[in-house]
């Protein structure tokens, strides 16, 4: 939980649709997060067990790194990270850990390679919300010259998650049907782009979407 008053917190762009649908929103990493609904938080664990769930983790840290081309900000990143990702294939995605510089655990984080060969030289990471700034200063400092972070702040982030979790997003972006676990594409979910990856933390199959902040109350 944050120490944060509730003027310091900061909003996810879904904060006022969460409102509107009478969730009670508490202090979470620095941010004003639902906790739960009206249903309860028993009813929603079990919906998402048995069906699916959505959630706003638009909380979480979506960064850009970038060079020149895939060799060179893979082996950048592999300096911070105990993983392979020189090896990583178009549209796959990587689970790691970011280390310090005695090689203790700072944070976990995802690394996709897009699947799009014009993105060749870049690397999506999405790392916690509690972390993101002091780990975006920390790649930044053990990054070389020609390979750059960028945060991606004008992105949301939501996870739908549950076993007809696919069924549910097939309905809506056909291309996902095609889908692996801990693939990625860029696709349009009815008629919003957005960034998918087959992947989550519930430990039911599912999907995290990334896209703009300006269509996320139309996602949702």
């Amino acid at each position: 939980m944050s120490t944060a008053t509730p003027a310091q917190l900061r909003r996810t762009p879904l904060f006022d649709a969460h409102v509107a649908c009478g969730a009670k929103m508490v202090s979470f990493a620095g941010y004003e997060m639902p906790v739960q609904y009206h249903l309860g938080v028993l009813k929603e664990h079990l919906w998402t067990r048995e069906k699916a769930g959505l959630f706003d983790v638009s909380h979480m840290g979506q960064a850009l790194l970038k060079g020149k081309d895939h060799t060179s900000v893979a082996a950048a990143l592999e300096a911070l990270v105990p993983a392979d990702i020189r090896e990583l294939k178009p549209g796959r995605q990587r689970y790691s850990q970011l280390l310090g510089i005695t090689g203790g655990i700072l944070d976990d984080l995802m690394v996709t390679r897009p699947a799009d060969q014009s993105r060749d030289g870049e690397l999506l990471l999405i790392v916690n919300a509690s972390r993101k700034d002091a780990d975006y200063r920390h790649i930044k400092a053990g990054l070389p010259a020609g390979v750059s972070i960028e945060p991606q702040e004008h992105l949301a982030l939501v996870a739908l998650q549950g076993p007809k979790a696919a069924r549910v997003l097939q309905a809506l972006a056909p291309a996902t049907a095609a889908m692996s676990f801990m693939s990625a594409i860029s696709t349009a979910i009815g008629a919003i782009p957005a960034h998918v990856s087959r992947s989550g933390y519930t430990g039911e199959d599912g999907f995290e979407i990334s896209l703009d902040a300006n269509r996320a109350g139309d996602l949702w």
